[in-house]
Formats: structure tokens, sequence, C-alpha cells
């Protein structure tokens, strides 16, 4: 009887094991601190070629709502490699190498059917910024030459109806290497550029452009270097509605609405600049979001060059780009920065949050800076770091290499499925596909990461419910299915908000881990968390965001909500 109950059993019991012990080999990881790198997860992750070519080179990128994803490059390569629709050409007397184009220099890659189309974009997009409005609509700014004034705007459809709007000298200034940021009252804020030491809004207050629209920024210009760089500053919007702005070697918190630096925070150690072309990453770390108003926040600066980089680098020297990681908690009394060394040295890389809470820092070069043919050693394992992990010997887990380099002007964005996708790389003037180190990279790939091992199925939730619309402070309910439940197992909520991609950094990106207030079975294989909504639009702003729900340590595919 004994032997029949086990036999009986026995394919469960299996099933058991498989799954609980890779999890509990997690927990034993991240705790460990003897510096070794050894995966949570089975497995380094896995890469997918989507598409050999898409035309142009992924210089920017955004997610819409609509699991589309917005790419461009700039106007004045030449042609591209994807032609217009319907014999369309842009004619612009501005451009500096082709004056009538019938090639485009955007496409809208559409994830599920993995195929994707040209949109025209008439201004120079070179260098530009962007950010997507509560309606879910992208709005671009500035850019090179003629661009670098310009407002666009593309609204997501369900047809292949929508395209790019222009708005021509609606910038009091010229914006070109600047970065945007969404506002808790759904404004965009747009800060700096090259020579700009200042900042705007999108939408404008008056009806006309005018300079008394730009606020100046003192500590812009403070930070210049002798090239005249701290380009695309990092920006992060704070819980109690500051900004965190990073320049170089120094932070700030501005308070916008009065035009005054509310903190100067101490200088990172080592007083290496992380901004364009020195070309580090930042995040602001996962919030948890307790809905008291008052929730703390973490900035994570990595990676970048030395200091005098750049110059050396026009001279044919390409120092070693640095390993290190700062991290500071803003709202901390007296906030201090902790250094950590990244498994390898990485310039140019993106840091992209996961579902998990985990940051992938993903593409780049292992010397050099950022600018035409500056970069040199690509860096193809990406790395992943656990921010919740016991000691710093233990948070950055090496994944599988890339088959491709992922230099200049590369650039990647988390999808509602939890892979990353990856494009971009043309460290040339124009484009350039051969007799060089690296050729322009026209192709769009797929990482997948270890959470999306086949071995988790059993584990990994999928969303069967979610409101659509959330409201601040209100309690709602999510339902989701699971093959198998893990009790000792945790479930959080959390959502993310997709972000526009560009030069290393992600502009708006954030992830609010929501408050839970129980959790219960209510059908077969059938669960209903129980979660209350950001509690303010400084934690949240308006919009869209892709929401997950994560079950010891597995994300399910993400829905997307709509915050206001």
């Amino acid at each position: 009887m004994l032997t029949k109950m086990v036999a009986c059993f026995l394919p469960a019991i299996l099933l058991l094991l498989a799954v609980v012990l890779p999890l509990i080999s997690r927990v034993v990881v991240s705790q460990r601190t003897d510096g070794t790198s050894l995966s949570p997860f089975s497995g380094q992750g896995e890469w997918q070629l989507l598409q050999a070519s898409i035309g142009i080179s992924a210089m920017h990128m955004q997610l819409l709502r609509n699991n589309k994803v917005v790419m461009f490059d700039r106007t004045d390569y030449g042609p591209s490699n994807i032609s217009l629709p319907s014999g369309l050409c842009r004619h612009d007397m501005n451009d500096t190498v082709l004056k009538n184009d019938c090639t485009a220099h955007s496409v809208l890659y559409d994830i599920d059917s993995n195929t994707f189309r040209p949109l025209m974009v008439q201004t120079d997009t070179w260098c530009s910024s962007g950010s997507v409005r509560a309606d879910g609509t992208l709005v671009q700014t500035g850019g090179y030459n003629d661009g670098d004034r310009v407002v666009r705007v593309l609204a997501p459809c369900t047809d292949n109806s929508c395209d790019w709007i222009e708005f021509h000298g609606y910038l009091s200034q010229r914006r070109w290497y600047s970065t945007d940021q969404i506002l808790p009252d759904g404004r965009i804020i747009i800060v700096g550029g090259r020579r700009q030491f200042s900042y705007e809004f999108y939408p404008r207050s008056s009806t006309s452009s005018s300079p008394s629209d730009t606020q100046r920024l003192g500590f812009l210009g403070e930070t210049t270097d002798e090239n005249e760089n701290n380009l695309y500053p990092f920006v992060h919007l704070l819980p109690d509605g500051n900004l965190f702005v990073f320049a170089n070697t120094r932070a700030i918190s501005l308070d916008y609405k009065q035009n005054r630096v509310v903190t100067e925070f101490p200088l990172m150690p080592g007083g290496h600049p992380r901004n364009y072309p020195s070309s580090g990453s930042s995040v602001l770390l996962p919030i948890v979001d307790n809905n008291n108003g008052i929730a703390e926040a973490e900035i994570m600066v990595c990676g970048g060059a030395p200091s005098g980089s750049f110059t050396q680098a026009t001279h044919g020297n390409f120092s070693r780009a640095l390993a290190t990681c700062g991290r500071i908690k803003v709202t901390d009394e007296n906030p201090s920065w902790a250094m950590e060394t990244m498994p390898m040295a990485r310039v140019m890389g993106d840091m992209v949050i996961l579902p998990t809470g985990d940051v992938i820092i993903i593409n780049g070069a292992g010397s050099g800076t950022a600018g035409w043919e500056f970069g040199r050693n690509p860096v193809t394992r990406p790395v992943i770091y656990h921010p919740q992990a016991m000691g710093p010997g233990t948070r950055f887990l090496v994944m599988g290499p890339a088959t491709r380099p992922r230099m200049y002007h590369s650039t990647s964005v988390l999808i509602t499925d939890g892979r990353i996708i990856v494009g971009g790389s043309n460290p040339h003037v124009f484009y350039n596909f051969s007799g060089v180190n690296y050729p322009t990279d026209l192709s769009l790939e797929a990482y997948s990461p270890p959470y999306l091992a086949p071995e988790y199925r059993p584990i990994r939730p999928t969303v069967t419910n979610a409101r659509g619309t959330l409201a601040y402070n209100q309690s709602f309910s999510v339902t989701f299915s699971v093959s198998m439940f893990l009790r000792m197992g945790i479930v959080s909520v959390r959502m993310v908000a997709p972000s526009f991609t560009t030069h290393s950094f992600g502009m708006n990106q954030r992830m609010v881990v929501m408050r839970t207030t129980g959790v219960s079975m209510v059908g077969p294989n059938a669960y209903r968390v129980d979660v209350v909504g950001p509690s303010t639009a400084e934690i949240s702003p308006p919009g869209y965001y892709m929401l997950f729900v994560v079950h010891s340590g597995i994300p399910s595919t993400g829905v997307w909500v709509r915050i206001q």
C-alpha cells in the first residue's frame, strides 16, 4: 500500500521539488557574501532575433499602450533601408545630407505580430527626447538643426492610420540632448540640452512660444565640462514632487515650481562624469507605496567613462570604462552614496527595471565613450542586479552573451511579456555596413530573462482580471491563476511606467510596488489579491502603466492599466 501511495504522489513530489529547489537556491544566493556570481534562476536567459532589419537603426525607442514600439533615428544620415509608403517623400531644404528623401527614419513595430511599418517624420530627431502623456500619446521634443524647437506627437491607434504630427517652433529654446519627465499634473518638463541651462514645459503656458516659458537653471551651467558637455541629465520625479537632477558629477533636488534648489547631494565618490558623452545610466529604484503619501526614494547610477575620456578618444586612446555604481537614498535625513562594483566595466549601457524589481544592465562598451567611432570592446553580457540582496558581493549576476554588439545609439525597453526589446547601434556618422569594426545594426532582438525559463511555468501567474482604470488610494482586486501556488511564496502587485529610451537613459521609467491587503483562493488554481492604488500623483504620475503580479519571484505577463 505504501509503495502504491508513493508511486501515486511521486510525479507531484518531483514537480514540487523542481520548482521549489531553484527558489530556495535563490534565497541562499541572495544572502551569500563571498562575491561569487551564481544565478538565482536556472540558465542565463535567452536571446531571440526578431527582425534581421527594420530598415533603420533604433536610436530612440518607446513602448506604447497598444503593445507597439515607436523607433526612430535621425533624418540627416542620408537614405535609410526602408521606403516611405505610397510614393511619399520628405522635402527638406534644411537637411545637410539629402534634401529629397523617400525613405523613412521612423518605424512602428507591432510586438504581437512581429511586423513593422514606416512612419513619416519631417524634421531632424537626432538626439531628441520624449515622454508619454497621461492619455497615452507620445510627445517627442527637440532634436537637431530644423528639429531643435519642434514638438512631435504620435497617438496610438488600432489600424495603420496613426503617424507623426509636428508642431514647428513650439519650444522656446533649442532642445538637443535634453531630458523629458512627466509631472504629477500631467505636464512634461524638458530639462537642459546642449548649451541650454534651463527648462520649459509642454504644454506651455501661453499660446505662442516665448523666452518667458523658460526657467533658467544655473546648476546645468555649473556642471558643464571643458567640451560643453553635461548632456541628457538624469532626471527622476521624487515622491515629494521635486526632481532629482544628476549632471556629470553633481546631483540636486529641484523644486521646479519655485525654481529653487532644495538640496545639493554629496558628490559621488571618484568624481568621474556619468552623463553624455561619458554615458553611464541611471534608474529610480522601485518605490514601495504604503499609502501614507510618504515613500522612500533611492537612485542608482552605473558605469560611464573616466574624466578626460572623450578628449582621449579623439586622439585614438580609449580609456577603460567605469565599473562602479552608486546608490543614494535621497529621502534620508543625511543622504550619502554607497558604491558597488559591477562584474565588468561598461559605458553606453541601458538600465531597465524588470517586473521582479531587479535591474538589468544591457548593451554598451568596455572602453571609450559615446560619440562617432569612440567606443571599443563591446560588452555583450547583460548583468542583473538584485537591489534587495544582502551584501554588495551578491547583487550582480552575469547573464548569457548576445551575438551582436550594441554600441553607440543602441536602445532597449521592457515589454509586457517580460522580455527586453533591444535594437540599434550605429557608431558612425552615416549608415556603414562594411569595412568597419562595428557595422551599423538595423536588427531587432529580444532578451528573455531567466524568470521566463520553462521550468518556472508552474508558478508563473496569469492575470485573468484587472480593472483597466485605477484611482488614487482606491482599493481594487486582481485575479490570477497559477498551476502551483506556493503558500510560502510572496504575491506582490507592481506597476511599471514604460520608458522613452535613448543614449543610455530610460526617461520616465519607474516602478511602484503597491500595498496588498490580502490574497485569497477563489477557485481551482485561481486567486485574488486585494490591492490599494497609488497614494499620490507624485508617486505615480497619471498615465498608462504595465501591471504585473509577481508570485514567488516569477512575474506574470503585464496588463495595461491607467491611473487618473
